[in-house]
């Protein structure tokens, strides 16, 4: 990096960081290890005293400036110092030098073309946060642009830096803007060389769209003059094509299709708050930086609730069946401690029973069932031999006399036959009677046989 002129005693010049018509920019060391970044505006001052109409209008807005330090934002450059350099006495201020990319770095590769709606709405919160804190105090940016947004590295934070345009007089302001200011940035009053609070919003506006489609709403095709003309002309005239549309055309390819469907859901607050930074006519946009982040504020909150206009109907939804089911748990609750034991509220077929009684049921149960086990079995301990007895009288009563013994049909139909046996049987009767023993277990068949006379 070039060393082109001593900036002043005890601050030394470490190179150029950037130049252009609003001035440049350079990198500065203090003694130590601390580094700045000092902005040169680009109208020399040529004395130094009340005289000089130059530096007493530097010297005023410098004063302004310092009060946004008055209180120090985590997302506002923190503005050190100011003066003439010793060599060109041009005029400069010392701000804090920011260590990361800015957010146009941050759009091209290794990154991705476009931002992720989360790290979107985070940007959006912290710059919202810092236009606020500025115009709280009065002090109006005038170049918010996606490279005069840098990430700080080590704090994590998207901060706000370069305040040249605000310590400008009108004409110096109408003349930067002119030949060299970043337009497609620009408010359509800011080419009539007005700045105002809401030309700051509309910037704002430039940026979040330029995030969520990888591109401004109207580019700037060719560095001439031509070319210039016709973005300012498209800011005052023309409609912003459509934000969903130039975001889904922007998608990377190397996004897997569930990213990219999650990545297409843009809050309704966004897109609402984006369109109304980039009206035409600044009475319609946000009025001041404090508005502005009240929006973004209560878009965020409302986006914690439903992600969107149909998942906030869903959680009514689901609201009132929760209230629901606390009216049913709440009745439960009140009920006795020793309620019923029922099946589920929304079944009523189902019979339910108190414990008490469940309980005094199963204990007759199982009572009863023992008693009956008990019976049972002490019956058959009373008597064990009757079976035996009853077997035994059974089998006498059948052995005694064989069967069709003494019938008609045993015997033939011959009467004469009978008449002939009979007087046998009698006597066969008289000389063998059976011997039964009562206490004798075996049982004793008579011999019946009838035996021929001698």
């Amino acid at each position: 990096m070039s060393k082109v002129f001593t900036i002043t005693e005890g601050l030394e010049n470490l190179g150029a960081l950037r130049t252009g018509g609003q001035g440049s920019v350079y990198k500065g060391r203090r003694m130590g290890p601390i580094l700045t970044a000092i902005k040169l505006l680009p109208t020399p001052i040529h004395t130094e005293s009340e005289e000089d109409k130059n530096f007493r209008s530097f010297r005023n807005e410098v004063t302004k400036l310092q009060k946004v330090n008055e209180q120090p934002n985590p997302n506002v450059v923190k503005i050190l110092s100011w003066g003439i350099t010793d060599s060109g006495s041009f005029p400069f201020i010392e701000m804090e030098y920011i260590d990361g990319p800015d957010l146009c770095e941050l759009l091209h590769a290794p990154h991705d073309k476009i931002f992720t709606l989360k790290e979107v709405i985070r940007v959006a919160d912290q710059l919202a946060g810092a236009l606020a804190h500025c115009h709280n105090v009065g002090i109006k940016h005038g170049d918010i642009k996606s490279n005069n947004v840098k990430y700080n590295i080590h704090t994590g934070n998207y901060v706000l830096l370069d305040f040249g345009l605000a310590i400008m007089t009108e004409e110096q302001r109408r003349t930067s803007i002119r030949h060299a200011g970043a337009i497609e940035f620009m408010a359509p009053e800011q080419h009539e060389g007005k700045m105002l609070l809401q030309t700051d919003i509309y910037s704002y506006g430039v940026i979040l769209y330029e995030l969520l489609t990888g591109e401004v709403p109207f580019p700037l095709k060719n560095g001439g003059d031509a070319g210039r003309n016709s973005v300012m002309l498209a800011h005052i005239e023309n409609e912003v094509p459509d934000l969903v549309r130039a975001r889904k055309l922007a998608l990377p390819e190397t996004w897997e299709a569930k990213k990219i469907k999650q990545e297409m859901q843009v809050p309704q607050w966004l897109l609402q708050v984006i369109a109304k930074c980039l009206q035409k006519k600044p009475e319609d946009r946000y009025a001041s930086g404090m508005e502005l982040d009240a929006a973004i504020i209560n878009g965020s909150l409302s986006s914690s609730d439903s992600k969107s206009q149909e998942a906030g109907l869903n959680a009514i939804a689901l609201q009132s069946e929760n209230e629901k089911l606390k009216t049913e748990l709440l009745k439960y609750q009140q009920a006795p401690a020793q309620s019923i034991v029922s099946a589920p509220l929304e079944d009523e077929s189902r019979v339910s029973l108190s414990k008490p009684f469940y309980y005094t049921v199963l204990t007759l149960l199982v009572l009863f069932m023992g008693m009956a086990v008990y019976s049972t079995f002490y019956k058959r301990q009373a008597n064990p031999n009757k079976v035996n007895q009853d077997s035994l009288q059974s089998v006498r009563d059948t052995s005694a006399v064989p069967p069709n013994y003494g019938s008609a049909q045993g015997l033939g139909d011959n009467a004469a036959e009978m008449d002939t046996i009979k007087p046998k049987r009698d006597s066969i009767r008289a000389e063998k009677k059976p011997v039964v023993k009562p206490d004798s277990t075996e049982n004793t068949i008579p011999d019946t046989t009838v035996k021929p006379d001698q």
